[in-house]
């Protein structure tokens, strides 16, 4: 029996990927693990960085992905990262169509992908207990804003004309 389910889940996959037919959208999640931390800083230096920390079990983020995919589209002149930072480990799939749903699939998506959490959130702020939704501004001079809780757009816009100015 259980032969016979796995030929036939292998029979759909193949004629789905069967030439001609569409596959679905599917965006690089990358795995955040130790050190990755430093990598975003490092490849969005001098750059306004928009970097949220957000899970798919978060009530609160389930609100807020929409808004921060429309803040993306209406700013393309700030990098978006996102962060899947849940505590419940190797939810890939819910990650990805949460984000691509909210409009989040072209901004830079990660997944915390280290059993030891404690040290990812250590090496990105000590002081960081896990809450989230968490969402830091860096600014084009690496100065960082934390915002505990969900942000409001009127904020981010704020932060963003302050980039904008100091760019000038």
């Amino acid at each position: 029996m259980k032969r016979c389910l796995l030929a036939a889940i292998f029979l759909i996959v193949s004629l789905a990927a069967a030439p001609g037919a569409e596959a679905p959208s599917e965006f690089k999640l990358k795995p955040f693990v130790r050190g990755s931390w430093q990598d975003v800083l490092r490849s969005h230096a001098g750059r306004p960085t928009l970097v949220h920390f957000w899970g798919v079990t978060c009530g609160p983020c389930k609100i807020e992905l929409p808004l921060l995919g429309q803040f993306m589209k209406d700013h393309s002149e700030i990098d978006v990262v996102m962060v899947s930072a849940d505590l419940v480990p190797n939810l890939p799939g819910p990650t990805r169509a949460m984000l691509e749903k909210a409009g989040l699939g072209s901004a830079e998506n990660w997944i915390f992908s280290d059993g030891f959490v404690e040290r990812l959130r250590f090496e990105i702020d000590p002081a960081w207990q896990g809450e989230i939704p968490r969402t830091l501004l860096i600014g084009r001079d690496g100065t960082v804003t934390a915002i505990e809780g969900s942000a409001e757009i009127p904020d981010l816009e704020k932060w963003l004309d302050r980039q904008k100015a100091a760019a000038k």
